[in-house]
């Protein structure tokens, strides 16, 4: 896999969320900590779209799987 060229603010922006660095604050502070025993793409907080996109971007090693494994470390923080 090749290194993403994307920001985190980029990932949110793709999730369709606020994408400044207070609003990601923002997020991370209201959905944290995610419970070890909820998979990222189960989360309640998600739309079906970004169930969809999470799940793709993490079982496909795609473009955004690098920000995606982030954001699930942040969450789980």
């Amino acid at each position: 896999m090749q290194s993403s060229q994307h920001t985190f603010s980029d990932l949110f922006a793709q999730l369709g969320l606020p994408s400044d660095e207070a609003s990601i604050d923002r997020f991370l502070a209201t959905h944290a900590p995610l419970p070890e025993a909820v998979p990222l793409t189960q989360a309640p907080f998600w739309t079906p779209s970004q169930r969809a996109f999470l799940r793709e971007e993490i079982l496909g090693d795609a473009d955004w799987a690098e920000l995606v494994d982030a954001l699930n470390e942040r969450l789980r923080a």
